[in-house]
This record gives C-alpha cells, sequence and structure tokens, in this order.
C-alpha cells in the first residue's frame, strides 16, 4: 500500500490577521528580507529579524506568538530606513519592501478588526537603487544580464537611476572584459551557465552580487514578449537587428524589473547597441593593474579618473568614468571628442561661465526615474525645472558669445540642440507649468504638502484659506462662547477628541447646569477640567478638518498629473540631461589639459606608438603635489617595424621608474582613444584594439593560484588574444620561479610577442640576457632607465634611453630600504664573489630562434599552418589583413 504523500505544513496556519500578511508578502519574496510597515516602523519576523538584527546591530526582541512560540522580532524607524538598506543592501541582502497602503482609518471603515491593506510595492537589490541616499552621486550603479546562445553572447546592462540601457554582442571569451568595463553592481545569469568555466571566471572578476535566473527566463521567446511589455512597443525592429542573445539578455533585465519594481515602469532609454569591434578591449587583470577607474586599495583616489576629473556635476562625473572604461576604436569618433575639448581650451571665457552656470545642475535623469517608479517627491520636480532652466541659460549663454565665423565643434553643437527649448516646444511647456507651478519650499515627500504654488489652483486656495484661517476663526469663537456664558474658558485640539472647549471643574459648573447646558455639550470630565463641546464648534472642527484633507488631497492629484507630464516628456528630458554631461566633461578635460599642459594626440589607424616627453598623469599630480617635477620620457613603437621597434625590451634598476613608464605608456592609449588630451609634447597613436598589462605581483589564494601561477595565467591570456593592432606591456615575466626556468620564459615569451602576436609591446626584465635579442630580431630594441651612483650613493634619474642597463643595483636599493648594514655588506661579498667565478652558464646567443619548437611533439591530424589556414576567409580580408595572415602563418612554420 502506498504512502500518502505528506503535506507541507502551511507557515501561515492559525495566524494572526497581520501576520498572515507577512507569510503572504514572505511568499511571494522567499529569498529577500521583508521589511514590513507597522504603522512608523517597519518591522522583520523570524529569520528575517535574527538575520537583520546580526547586520544592523540592532535589538532583537519578541512580538507575540505563532504555532506557540515566540515571534522574533527587530524594526527600525521609517524615516531611517534608507540607512538601514544602505547597510543591508552593502551586506549582500535582498530586501522587499511591504507599505501599508491605505490609511488605518481607512480600515476601520470595512469594521473595527479590518486589516490596513499591504502589498509588497518594490523589491530593493544592489543593481536597482534609484534613492541619492543608497547611490554615489559621481559613480554608476548598473545592473547587468549575461546571455549565451548558438555561440554567441551578449551583455545587456541598465542604469535604473538614469534609464540608460546597453547592449553589448561579444564572444564568450570576450564576457570578462565586457563586464570589467561595466562595473556592475548585480549582475543576472541563467542558472545554466554555471557549469560553463569560462562564464563562472568572468561573473568571479566582475565584482558584483550575482544573481542566478530561471533558464526557462532567458528563452528569447519569452524575453521578446517582456521586452516588448517593458518598452511598450508590438515589434522590437525600432531597435535594431537583435541576435538571440541580446534579446535574451535584456529579457533578464526585463523579468527583473518586473519582480523588483511591483509593476511600475521605469523611465528607460532605447537599447543604445555596440560590438566588440567598437571599444578597446581592456581585462580585468589590465584594468586593475593600470588603475585606471579605482586604485588598487579599491579606493578612487590615486586612480586615472581621479586625476583628471575636473567635472562640476554628477552626470559628467558619471559619464567621465564611463568614457575611460571603454575607450573607442574609430578615430572619427575620437577626433569629435577632441574638437570639442580643444574649443574650450581655446575659448577659455566661455567654458569658465559654462562651468559657473552647470554647477547648480541638479541629476535630471535620476529625479525622473524616482518620478517614473514612483519614489519620487516635489524636490524631484524642483530638479527637473531647476535642470531644464540650467540647460536654458547654457543656451543662452553660447548665443551671447556666438562668433559668426566660427563653427562650434560636433559634440558641442548637438549638445546645445538637446538643451534648447526652442527645439522641443513639449519640453518647454512642461518646463513653464513647473516654474509657475511649484513652489519655493519643496517637501521630501507629495503626502507632506505645500508645494504647489498660490493661484495656481482656485479650490486649492480656498481649502487652505480655511485651513490657515482656522485659528483666527476659533479665538473668535472662543471669545463669543466666553463672553455669552461669562465662563472662563478656552477652546483646545487633541487628535481624540478634535477642538473642544475646556475650563476648569470650579467653573464649569454653571456650563451643566440650565439654561447654558442646552449650549454645552458635557464630552469629558478630567481631574481638573472639564470639556465640552457645541453644535457650532463640532461644525466647525468639521470644516476644518475637511479643509486640511481637501487642501493635501488636491495637492496629491496636481503632483499626480505633474508626474504623469514628466514621463511623457522622458525622452527630451534625458537627451537634455545627456547634453549637459557631455558639456560638462569636455569643458572640465579642458581645464585639466590646461592645468597640466597636456595636448592632443593624433589618432590614426597606423601601427604606431610614437611619444615624445611623456608623463603619468597620476604619478605627476603626486609629485607636483609634494613640489617636485616629473621627468618626462619618450617612447616609439611601430607594429610594422618602420618608425621604431616593435618590442622594446626595458631594463634598470629597482625604483628606477619601469613600472611608471610602462603603465605611462598604456595610460596614454587610454586616454587618447577616450577623447582625452594627455600629458606629452606629442603623441601618434595608431589605435589600439586591445591593451594588456602584467604589472606588478598577485596570487589568488581562493582558487590555489600561486604569485607564479597567476603570473603564467596572465602571461597565457596575452599570448592567447594579442593582436597586431594590441599594446601589451610585461613587467618582469618570469620572476617568481628559478633563475633559468625564469629566463627560458621570458625569452620564449619575448620571441613570440615579436614573431606571433607582432603587436607592440614594452618588455620590461631584469634578465639583461635578454638584450641580445635586439640583435637576433629585426623589430626589436633596448631601453634603460638610468641611474648612477656618486660617492657610494645610487641616484635614480628617471631617463629612458636607448641600450640595456649594465647592471641591476640590487644591492644598493636594499641599502635605500634600510635593510640592516650588516647584510647589505654581505651581500656585496656574496655578489663580487659570484661575479668573479660565474662563467656563461649558458651561451644564449647560440640558440636558434625558436629551438624549443624546432622538435614539436607529436601531432595526430592537420598542423597548426593547415588549422590556421582553415579559418581564413580570403574573400573577406583587406590587403592589410592578408599580410598580417601571412606573417602569422610564418611564424606557425617549424
Amino acid at each position: 500500500m502506498n504512502a500518502q504523500p505528506q503535506k507541507t505544513p502551511d507557515p501561515a496556519a492559525g495566524a494572526s490577521p497581520v501576520m498572515a500578511q507577512f507569510f503572504e508578502a514572505k511568499s511571494r519574496q522567499p529569498d529577500a528580507l521583508v521589511f514590513f510597515r507597522m504603522g512608523d516602523f517597519y518591522e522583520l519576523f523570524f529569520e528575517d529579524a535574527e538575520k537583520a538584527a546580526a547586520a544592523l546591530g540592532i535589538t532583537l526582541t519578541a512580538r507575540g506568538q505563532h504555532a506557540g512560540q515566540p515571534i522574533p522580532m527587530a524594526g527600525v524607524p521609517a524615516h531611517a530606513a534608507e540607512a538601514y538598506l544602505a547597510k543591508l543592501i552593502r551586506a549582500g541582502f535582498k530586501v522587499a519592501v511591504c507599505d501599508q497602503l491605505e490609511d488605518p482609518s481607512e480600515a476601520k471603515k470595512r469594521g473595527s478588526k479590518a486589516v490596513v491593506r499591504r502589498e509588497v510595492t518594490r523589491v530593493v537589490t544592489p543593481g536597482t537603487l534609484t534613492e541619492d541616499g543608497l547611490l554615489d552621486a559621481r559613480g554608476a550603479n548598473r545592473l547587468a544580464a549575461v546571455s549565451v546562445r548558438a555561440g554567441g553572447a551578449a551583455v545587456a546592462s541598465v542604469e535604473l537611476s538614469t534609464g540608460e540601457v546597453e547592449c553589448l554582442a561579444i564572444t564568450v571569451s570576450g564576457l570578462a572584459s565586457a563586464l570589467a568595463a561595466l562595473g556592475p553592481s548585480e549582475v543576472l545569469v541563467p542558472d545554466r551557465l554555471f557549469a560553463d568555466e569560462q562564464v563562472s571566471a568572468a561573473l568571479k572578476s566582475a565584482g558584483g552580487f550575482v544573481q542566478p535566473m530561471p533558464s526557462a527566463l532567458a528563452e528569447p521567446g519569452a524575453s521578446e514578449t517582456r521586452l516588448k511589455r517593458l518598452y511598450g512597443v508590438d515589434t522590437l525592429d525600432g531597435f535594431g537587428q537583435l541576435s538571440g542573445a541580446e534579446v535574451s539578455a535584456l529579457g533578464l533585465i526585463a523579468a527583473h524589473l518586473e519582480t523588483t519594481q511591483a509593476g511600475k515602469v521605469p523611465a528607460l532609454s532605447a537599447p543604445r547597441r555596440a560590438g566588440e569591434a567598437d571599444v578597446m578591449v581592456i581585462d580585468p587583470a589590465t584594468r586593475a593593474s593600470l588603475e585606471i577607474e579605482k586604485a588598487t586599495s579599491g579606493a578612487r583616489d590615486g586612480s586615472l579618473l581621479a586625476a583628471i576629473d575636473r567635472t562640476v556635476t554628477a552626470p559628467g562625473a558619471r559619464l567621465l568614468a564611463a568614457r575611460l572604461a571603454r575607450p573607442l576604436l574609430d578615430p572619427a569618433a575620437i577626433d569629435a571628442r577632441l574638437d570639442a575639448v580643444e574649443w574650450f581650451i581655446g575659448h577659455r571665457r566661455q567654458r569658465e561661465r559654462l562651468r559657473e552656470t552647470l554647477k547648480g545642475l541638479p541629476d535630471m535623469a535620476r529625479a525622473l526615474s524616482r518620478l517614473a517608479l514612483g519614489r519620487g517627491g516635489p524636490r524631484d520636480l524642483g530638479a527637473l525645472r531647476d535642470g531644464l532652466a540650467a540647460g536654458a541659460a547654457v543656451c543662452a549663454l553660447f548665443a551671447e558669445s556666438a562668433d559668426p565665423l566660427v563653427s562650434l565643434p560636433a559634440e558641442v553643437a548637438q549638445a546645445l540642440a538637446a538643451l534648447d527649448l526652442a527645439n522641443a516646444p513639449d519640453l518647454a511647456a512642461f518646463r513653464d507649468l513647473l516654474a509657475a507651478g511649484l513652489g519655493p519650499d519643496l517637501p521630501a515627500q507629495a503626502r507632506d504638502g505645500g508645494f504647489v504654488a498660490d493661484d495656481v489652483r482656485p479650490e486649492l486656495d480656498q481649502a487652505r484659506a480655511l485651513r490657515d484661517d482656522s485659528r483666527r476663526v476659533v479665538a473668535a469663537l472662543e471669545a463669543q462662547l466666553a463672553g455669552e456664558s461669562g465662563v472662563a474658558l478656552k477652546i483646545r485640539h487633541n487628535a481624540v477628541l478634535g477642538y473642544f472647549v475646556e475650563a476648569t471643574a470650579k467653573a464649569a459648573e454653571p456650563l451643566l447646569k440650565p439654561p447654558l447646558n442646552a449650549t454645552f455639550i458635557h464630552r469629558q470630565t478630567m481631574a481638573n477640567q472639564v470639556r465640552f463641546t457645541t453644535v457650532e464648534l463640532a461644525e466647525l472642527d468639521a470644516k476644518i478638518a475637511q479643509a486640511a484633507e481637501r487642501a493635501l488631497a488636491i495637492e496629491l492629484d496636481t503632483f499626480e498629473a505633474w508626474r504623469d507630464a514628466a514621463t511623457g516628456v522622458a525622452a527630451p528630458i534625458q537627451a537634455a540631461a545627456q547634453a549637459a554631461a557631455a558639456l560638462d566633461v569636455a569643458a572640465g578635460l579642458a581645464e585639466w589639459a590646461d592645468d597640466v599642459n597636456a595636448v592632443r594626440p593624433t589618432v590614426d589607424r597606423s601601427q604606431a606608438f610614437e611619444a615624445e616627453a611623456a608623463r603619468h598623469p597620476v604619478v605627476e599630480a603626486a609629485v607636483r603635489r609634494a613640489g617636485e617635477a616629473f621627468t618626462p620620457n619618450d617612447c616609439r613603437l611601430d607594429g610594422m617595424g618602420v618608425g621604431g621597434p616593435r618590442l622594446a625590451l626595458v631594463t634598470g634598476p629597482n625604483m628606477a621608474g619601469k613600472s611608471t613608464f610602462l603603465r605611462q605608456n598604456a595610460l596614454l592609449a587610454v586616454l587618447a582613444q577616450s577623447g582625452c588630451f594627455v600629458p606629452a609634447k606629442t603623441l601618434r597613436l595608431g589605435v589600439v584594439d586591445r591593451l594588456f598589462s602584467r604589472v606588478g605581483a598577485g596570487d589568488d589564494l581562493a582558487r590555489g593560484r600561486s604569485t607564479f601561477m597567476m603570473e603564467m595565467v596572465e602571461t597565457a591570456a596575452i599570448l592567447a588574444q594579442a593582436t597586431p593592432r594590441s599594446l601589451v606591456i610585461l613587467d618582469e615575466i618570469g620572476r617568481g620561479t628559478a633563475t633559468y626556468d625564469g629566463l627560458a620564459i621570458a625569452w620564449a615569451c619575448a620571441e613570440a610577442l615579436h614573431e606571433t602576436n607582432r603587436c607592440r609591446a614594452l618588455f620590461a626584465t631584469h634578465y639583461h640576457e635578454l638584450a641580445v635579442l635586439e640583435d637576433r630580431l629585426p623589430y626589436v630594441a633596448n631601453l634603460s632607465l638610468k641611474a648612477k651612483e656618486w660617492n657610494g650613493e645610487l641616484i635614480f634619474l628617471h631617463e629612458a634611453g636607448p641600450g640595456p642597463a649594465d647592471r641591476s643595483y640590487g644591492v644598493q636599493v636594499a641599502k635605500l630600504a634600510g635593510v640592516p648594514p650588516a647584510v647589505v655588506a654581505r651581500a656585496k661579498q656574496v655578489l663580487e664573489r659570484l661575479e668573479r667565478e660565474a662563467g656563461a652558464p649558458a651561451h644564449l646567443e647560440d640558440l636558434p630562434l625558436f629551438a624549443a619548437v624546432a622538435e614539436p611533439e607529436a601531432r595526430f591530424g592537420p598542423s597548426l599552418v593547415e588549422e590556421a589556414l582553415a579559418g581564413l576567409d580570403p574573400d573577406g580580408m583587406s590587403p592589410r589583413e592578408a599580410m598580417d595572415a601571412l606573417y602569422r602563418l610564418k611564424g606557425l612554420m617549424s
């Protein structure tokens, strides 16, 4: 006989009506902490309370019982909930906010035991924050989604606080770089993808909160339906030819927003599409090594972004960070950005006036997003009013000083067109509506009232007059009743009785007797006072209460109308916000370029890298603060080997500045292709498609990888992915193992970069034996950072010059570092003996090139050359690509 399956017990069985509401909310969001609104507090129960109390450091108590056990409870004041939400989100929790949707008085109309209606109004996750108190004003907060379909991959992202949506079609191997460029706070991933090692590694390097999603939600058909619903369209054709992976990724975001925003539709821009061919690829290790957006400490200070940021608005700061994160590949688009910066450098007075005007610009995009999601208030409407007014002021500023003989750069002209209300009559009407309708003092919440100006709605003015004149009317009635009765009395008010007449017990005796008891109706007797009402006072009480309620209702109705009007012009508001940010970035970069004497780079499609008197932007700023000068250096590379070497071997003592020199040149490429001027006398740059940096030591103990293993993993990625248009900087490859092993690895890597990858590369090393490669390979040159000894002291010149270094000065550096004198003396003795006794342990100059691969391991099937040939498409190749392919094939020949 089959056993009957046991039913899962209902946790809400036997619960009170209020706790039944809690269990209902919890069942809808089982993996979130439920913030349950109870009057002036948000309360948490059961395990939610225990987790929250531990994370927030608040008291864990109990409220009533359920199933015979005390109910654990913790609570936070509603007015301070935002700060507690921020702490919980940073601690990695999701929070479902269950709000009261009606006033308790409304519930009582349904019966004395009726419960206030509550529902989950939003689910707060790291990628869906919109409140200013939860966000970094100058940093983006992106929600990303990853999809892999039919061998292709896509990453979609939304910045919910501004409405920006992006979609990037990539290969699976490009996921890590794409996610690193976005820096998402939260990543949505179909659960089936966690089994893919490449995807898992990319998610780990992304650093955001990873949210698994049911794979069914990523199916293209269902995703397309949700996407149409999100944008309110019948077809996605207006967004371009989206691939299945792109639709899937965007559909995951749509599904997440439907769940977390409780049906509210955000104001989103159309997806901006891009591909791997549009932006420079920078992998996570390189991004961290170069400290582009964050220093190694994780802070913004000390990064490239912090060094060049002169923006005066939060949206401008976010746009600058986005540009640095994803440098462009199209020289024409880069030149358009550089044109704007150059124009502002040449028009200092205009730049100063613009920056002064922009300083008062509110964050319109974030204010609009909060309004669209039902979280905004009158201050957000005020931000739109003031932002549009500032935009009009910017346009007026340019109109005043317009030179009919000089045309504005395209980027500046386009920004002014987006800000000009004459081009958007609906937006101008909305601005005028807010300018006339909003009062001077705006509360944070619409329910606080007082934000609609006088003379906007006559019925509101009438209700306010009755409400605000109540004190005078009550005083007059008090005097009338006192005069008619001859009793010293006062009219007072409380929340229970409303308005009432109060007199002392002795003075009230006449009021309890005829004939006055016909006018004064007894309400309450206290220890020392007696309270009454009158028909006239009761009527006045009702009128005053109704007037206040009516005034607030009219204001709330007005707010909703204005909120709907704002969402109706969302697209031009977003365009105006983006335009103001673009002007801020261009003017800010011009300000920085003036400060540091930066110049306009020349960016073309060659394979050149020609920097004259270049400087490291971050190190130079630190040196200047200390009152010292930075030593500039030249660097010339050419992937074709015409204008300079393809590979430069950089040698020199420790602390001479090799790492600074390497990073400096990599950062010049990032700045130039982001549309920034560069700290140099001149720079000519052939577009860099991929930037690789292996500088500095690090390990990954969680994955069982030593420092040397991590170095080899990163080096392998560089050798596998670098193309003839890439720029590679490598620092001391092979140092983490035995001397001969390290030298062998460094030698082989240098040969591979030169012969196989054929990319521009700076290769810093202490293996001076590699210097012979200059004579053995056609496009290799030696560079060294100079130092000299003076009176027994080592002096670093920080100058890069041709030729290899003669020695490393390691013992002298140890002395400078404070190593005990006895140890330094002993090290000198050992070094002298080793140099005396050591012969040439291996005659490296006798090695044939690529000797290590002269006898490759036995292979079965097609050779490497045959495999490479099979992957070529001659009909689809340009002459340059065909030549590059021939060089690669030649390099594969044994």
